[in-house]
């Protein structure tokens, strides 16, 4: 009875080469399963051990595990003829098997870009330069790209079974007219090129550009990423971006303020100096300050309103939040210190004279 089962046949193949073939396919897709578990928890360990580079390579190598086992197991049922096959099918055989070993083996050189992703960000993180911020996610995304083409120019020539000079000559003319479709990607392209080499700004920079304010969060292949102060993400073609008037906020020296001190019309001349001199004393040799740029108080102007004295100052370094806890204090000397002079704030005001009247309204 068993030998009847065995002797069974089912497309030209006796029931016995179905089941090797089965337990073959079977038995490397539970090889991949088990290796990828047990690369999994390796990785872990490594993790615990502070081995980042080693849990990274590990990650990477356990991704593609169960597919290249497939594959692998394929082949060996192929290349053991364990399956009789007519010879149209089996160069179909061949063909599907020759691309998945090929998908597989590009999966897996994909995967293994982490690690130089990994090892690139921390020699970046003992420089000093941002410029290599920049740079790494552009070589991190080449090398990938660049993978995937090699991948796909080998399943074409497995598929098609020409040269690799004639593959290569076909995706020459078929890139000219890529090219053309894709003139705002090729320019995007050049675009991050340019402000890699040119470097108006660094990752983290603050920024200005068209009204968007805030801090670079990326540059790729194709576009910059802003995060506004809103927390809105702007994307901003790199075409665009060489383009335009880019306000970086982020290299600037210092933080200039410029503020105008009105005070009303009927202040005598001596509190009108007297204001000045306080203005001056409140801001001598204050905090922040450079020795090259010291503070300035002026009387400078007859306002249709009011009178008034010009202030500026320079805080370094360039710190908002620092800087704007300094102008918090500054604010309360002066009016602390007006209010005990007894010099008035201007506001905006209006005199109305009555015809046949010698008094006046002031409103």
């Amino acid at each position: 009875m068993w030998s009847a089962w065995i002797q069974f046949e089912m497309a030209g193949n006796a029931l016995w080469r179905w089941m090797t073939f089965c337990g073959i396919v079977l038995l490397a897709l539970a090889i991949g399963k088990v290796g990828r578990l047990l690369l999994e928890q390796w990785s872990a360990r490594e993790e615990r051990r502070e081995h980042p580079t080693i849990c990274v390579l590990l990650r990477a190598l356990a991704r593609p595990a169960v597919l290249l086992a497939f594959s692998i197991g394929l082949w060996l049922c192929l290349a053991g003829n364990v399956l009789l096959l007519p010879t149209g099918l089996r160069s179909v055989a061949e063909t599907v098997v020759a691309i998945l070993i090929t998908v597989s083996i590009g999966y897996t050189f994909y995967s293994l870009v982490d690690v130089v992703d990994h090892y690139l960000h921390s020699f970046a993180g003992r420089t000093a330069s941002k410029v290599d911020d920049i740079l790494l996610p552009l070589v991190g995304k080449s090398v990938r790209v660049t993978i995937l083409v090699l991948v796909v120019v080998q399943v074409f020539q497995t598929v098609s079974d020409r040269p690799l000079t004639s593959i290569l000559a076909g995706l020459g003319v078929g890139g000219l007219a890529v090219a053309l479709a894709g003139q705002d990607t090729i320019r995007n392209f050049f675009g991050s090129l340019v402000i890699v080499g040119d470097k108006p700004f660094e990752i983290g920079d603050r920024i200005v550009v068209e009204g968007n304010d805030g801090p670079v969060e990326s540059v790729g292949f194709r576009s910059t990423r802003i995060r506004t102060l809103e927390g809105h993400l702007v994307t901003i073609p790199n075409a665009e971006m060489v383009n335009k008037v880019v306000c970086n906020i982020g290299k600037r020296p210092y933080i200039r303020r410029v503020s105008n001190i009105t005070i009303t019309y009927d202040t005598p001349p001596e509190k009108v100096d007297r204001a000045v001199d306080i203005l001056k004393d409140i801001l001598r040799d204050h905090e922040g300050m450079h020795p090259d740029l010291p503070p300035r108080v002026f009387f400078s102007e007859f306002n249709d309103c009011s009178l008034n004295i010009l202030m500026m100052y320079w805080y370094h370094p360039p710190d908002y939040w620092p800087y704007m806890s300094f102008t918090e204090k500054v604010n309360r000397e002066i009016l602390r210190r007006f209010n005990a002079e007894g010099i008035e704030f201007a506001f905006p005001s209006q005199t109305v004279y009555l015809a046949g009247q010698t008094g006046r309204d002031v409103s």
